[in-house]
């Protein structure tokens, strides 16, 4: 089968790769019909690549249909229409009934010291291969894979595997009071999706802040409050032009959906970019002790977050010596959530927004829809931001 590889820094290749098989009862084999670019497969291509092999398949966000179930799979038959949440998860264990599928303890890292693995993402979360593929293993199916109904287009239903529950629960996560306000730093698909979920469980003032024309003339154009980062000086007048629409206090609530690759972090970006330039055998390590993130973005949200507000952090992060202004926040009363998004435990939520009214707009969501042969050019292009590429859909 054709897929998309990891080959090295900026280096995605489509290439012939042995179609996948069921290898244990609870697998399950699907067609991939649709399959997502997500901004944190973006993260694999400059700044995570320490913990890449070459030949890894990327991918995160497929739906497809069912081709061949394990024994073990009593719900799912051939033929069925399935999204497959990003992360691997067995719906038995503590964490999972509790609600936290992102933490399995049947499919945690170990190895790593790591939760649950994940589709196509590093030898850190357990290096299985992802969805940008024609088909794709499924471990654990008794659990993961959602069924959803024929008729509507991939569309509808494809961002279910990701964009839909990381956003949802950020805005959970961002616990804004009903007619609160909350700020989204990050108008990418992630914080863009944020806004509007925000908007639909109730809050008053939602404000965006970007410096892509595309981005911000989205948000703009659902009723997002959006400020261009390149209209002002610094990040301090930024802060003081959000205070003054809240009563000089700051928003309730702060969504930091940019994570680990922020603007204005010149030294972080530095020490990055020479870590991903060290031999394979030291780079690994040296990341695994001594990664540091671009925080500009986190930097922001602590600043302009409401004394007693809280920040709901769903943009990747993965530095292990990250500083951080522990006086500030603390002085401030500042409480702060984050994580991988935990999907089956919202996707119910969800679901009954997938309708042909579609008040989130996920079937015009995607700007761009490419073959999957087409891969290279989608990561240069969503990665550089160039014509006009919010979110990308891949088609095997």
């Amino acid at each position: 089968m054709k897929a998309v590889t990891w080959q090295g820094k900026r280096d995605v290749r489509v290439e012939n790769v042995p179609d996948p098989t069921i290898q244990e009862p609870t697998d399950a084999v699907i067609r991939v019909t649709s399959t997502g670019l997500c901004g944190s497969d973006l993260h694999l291509y400059e700044v995570l690549t320490p913990f890449m092999t070459p030949g890894d398949i990327l991918g995160h966000e497929p739906m497809g249909i069912v081709e061949e179930v394990g024994a073990g799979v009593p719900d799912l038959a051939a033929g069925d229409r399935v999204v497959v949440p990003f992360q691997i998860a067995c719906g038995n264990c503590w964490m999972c009934m509790t609600g936290l599928p992102t933490q399995c303890e049947t499919t945690q890292v170990h190895s790593e010291g790591m939760g649950a693995a994940l589709f196509g993402y590093t030898r850190l979360y357990g290096a299985v291969p992802g969805g940008q593929a024609e088909y794709l293993r499924v471990p654990q199916a008794q659990f993961g894979p959602i069924k959803v109904p024929e008729g509507p287009s991939d569309d509808r239903f494809v961002y279910l595997s990701d964009v839909l529950p990381t956003a949802w629960q950020a805005v959970a996560y961002a616990d804004i009071p009903h007619g609160g306000s909350v700020a989204v730093l990050g108008l990418g698909p992630i914080g863009d999706m944020a806004c509007r979920v925000a908007q639909v469980r109730g809050a008053g003032r939602v404000f965006g802040v970007d410096l892509v024309n595309e981005r911000l003339r989205r948000a703009r154009g659902r009723g997002v409050e959006t400020y261009d980062l390149r209209s002002f000086d610094n990040e301090k007048e930024l802060v003081q032009a959000i205070r003054d629409e809240t009563d000089g206090r700051g928003p309730d609530a702060v969504i930091d959906a940019v994570g680990t690759e922020a603007h204005g972090s010149a030294a972080a970006k530095l020490a990055q970019q020479a870590s991903a330039l060290l031999p394979r055998k030291i780079s690994g390590p040296f990341a695994e002790r001594f990664s540091v993130d671009r925080l500009a973005a986190l930097y922001t949200a602590i600043e302009l977050v409401r004394r007693g507000g809280t920040i709901s952090l769903v943009g990747v992060y993965g530095g292990t010596a990250d500083p951080l202004p522990l006086l500030t926040m603390f002085d401030k009363q500042i409480q702060m959530r984050m994580g991988q998004a935990n999907v089956r435990r919202w996707s119910d939520d969800i679901m009954p927004y997938l309708t042909d009214e579609d008040p989130l707009g996920v079937d015009e969501f995607a700007t761009h829809r490419v073959p999957l042969s087409e891969a290279p050019h989608a990561y240069e292009m969503f990665q550089k931001k160039r014509e006009g590429a919010v979110k990308v859909l891949m088609t095997p």
